[in-house]
């Protein structure tokens, strides 16, 4: 009785096998008559024309300047003074996050990005181009920055660093 279900399949794969397949023959053969291969050229090969640098005596885009003490403009930060601890990160990456007043003198709550929480009143520093707090209203911190141009001179800009809702 077990071996009447093999017997039933090797009959029924009997019947698949054989038989004329001149008419799959005579297709493969058209079609395969009518299809070309098409191969398009390689492209040409441009020719290496070597660059020769000869801006040696220019100051390198990639490495950062040094600040310098000398400069025209008159106008320079104090390099000698102690830096505070927001002056390690730059304003865009500073947060305002609200106001206190504390003894009739009004103070800022300013968030890093490694989600530390400072008080800074006017006269303190942050950012790192040198800026000193001037103002503190109850929507923003306004700064006086003091940067340095390509040619080494000193020049003053304005900035605010506005309360985050």
């Amino acid at each position: 009785m077990k071996r009447l279900p093999i017997v039933l399949i090797v009959l029924g794969l009997s019947g698949c096998g054989g038989g004329n397949m001149e008419d799959l023959h005579t297709f493969v053969a058209e079609t395969g008559k009518e299809m070309q291969g098409k191969i398009e050229p390689l492209p040409e090969v441009k020719v290496y024309e070597p660059f020769t640098y000869n801006a040696f005596d220019l100051p390198d885009p990639f490495k950062p300047r040094k600040l310098s003490m000398g400069g025209g403009g008159g106008m320079q930060p104090d390099l000698t003074r102690p830096k505070e601890p927001l002056e390690a990160f730059s304003l865009e990456t500073l947060k305002m996050v609200g106001v206190l007043s504390k003894n009739g003198a009004v103070h800022a709550v300013v968030k890093t990005p490694d989600n530390a929480i400072y008080h800074v009143k006017k006269g303190n520093y942050m950012g790192q181009n040198f800026g000193l707090i001037t103002q503190i209203n109850e929507n923003e911190v306004s700064l006086r920055e003091i940067v340095q141009d390509s040619a080494g001179d000193w020049s003053e800009r304005s900035s605010t660093l506005v309360l985050q809702e």
